[in-house]
């Protein structure tokens, strides 16, 4: 049966709840998420540590029991129509495992028996991970970069439509992450819907469509990562004054939102740059330095996630989940995550 997206989304959740039981007591790691995945192109999932990300790509797999809400994937609820519409997901969420002495050739061709693939795919699926000319070298072998792009071409044997990725290049070196992030890159424009979750925003600036950044277990801002960018650096400029308290004062008492920084003020909220000039000038305060904010992923991520108490590292410092025990799906009351 051919599944149909729902309103143009590959994922979407209501409501979704998730808490665990630990020796302080119920922690809520999902609280009433609201997550949509547009189909086709890339999808970054960024909160801090701790936010949920893992938790959440655990459950639309069926490998953690929510508490409440609903998830659909291309439509169809799941868990309940997973076995329908597994077919079309492939995913990573740990570490890649091949056995060390077979070639990445020999490992997808074992894979490719065990799920009733044709092996001509294998072949396929080498030369679109880049991994064409090395398909014959053993896994041992392989550059971390390598050795995930490997565990991608697995996913991607069966021809998915959806693939999701839990931070796809912790511990790879900067060549092993522009390779998994040219890689990701390739299977948005094939039409494929790639969910990355990651820490590194600014590999998430280059190759995402799209994004949701989520805080407390609730999605705190979503849509267009150029949109939401362009939205956060409206009406902000950089000031430089020589006294930058009574500025602030004086920009305040006029209505603008104005903050202290390391080398000036900072004023957003300001429809014309030149209103902030003249506000000023009429109360004897001139300004040396007007410039324009230009906003990246990481300032909006961090605008947005500030007050996110959950996140006990910088978002750039990486963490993880301490993975659930085996048997969680059946025991929702285990220890929940402590990272991602």
């Amino acid at each position: 049966m051919e599944l149909v997206a729902d309103d143009g989304l590959a994922v979407a959740t209501r409501g979704l709840t998730k808490s665990f039981q630990g020796i302080r007591g119920r922690r809520v790691a999902i609280h009433g998420l609201d997550l949509d995945v547009p189909a086709g192109g890339v999808h970054g999932f960024l909160g801090p540590n701790g936010s949920g990300k893992t938790t959440t790509i655990r459950m639309l797999l069926g490998l953690l029991r929510a508490d409440g809400g609903t998830m659909h994937i291309f439509g169809q609820p799941v868990p309940q129509r997973l076995p329908q519409v597994i077919a079309r997901v492939g995913a990573i969420v740990e570490s890649p495992k091949f056995y060390p002495s077979f070639t990445g050739r020999r490992s997808l061709s074992l894979l490719a028996d065990a799920i009733g693939t044709d092996q001509r795919r294998v072949g396929e699926v080498l030369e679109e991970v880049g991994l064409g000319d090395r398909g014959n070298d053993r896994f041992s072998g392989y550059s971390l970069g390598m050795k995930q792009r490997l565990a991608i071409a697995a996913t991607l044997l069966k021809s998915p439509d959806l693939l999701i990725f839990d931070e796809p290049t912790n511990g790879l070196d900067p060549a092993g992450i522009r390779e998994i992030r040219e890689t990701m890159r390739n299977l948005g424009t094939q039409g494929r819907t790639v969910l990355v979750s990651s820490h590194i925003l600014s590999e998430i600036e280059h190759i995402a469509d799209t994004v949701s950044i989520i805080g407390r277990g609730r999605v705190v801002a979503q849509g267009s990562v150029a949109g939401l960018i362009n939205q956060a650096g409206a009406g902000s400029v950089d000031v430089g004054i020589n006294n930058p308290e009574a500025a602030v004062a004086v920009l305040r008492q006029a209505g603008m939102t104005a903050e202290l920084a390391a080398d000036g003020l900072r004023v957003s909220g300001v429809d014309q740059p030149a209103d902030v000039t003249r506000t000023l000038a009429a109360q004897g305060l001139y300004v040396s330095r007007l410039v324009p904010v230009r906003q990246d992923l990481e300032s909006v991520f961090l605008q947005l996630t500030q007050d996110d108490q959950l996140g006990t590292t910088s978002p750039a410092s990486g963490g993880g989940d301490v993975p659930p025990p085996p048997d969680s799906r059946h025991t929702p009351d285990q220890d929940g995550e402590v990272g991602r």
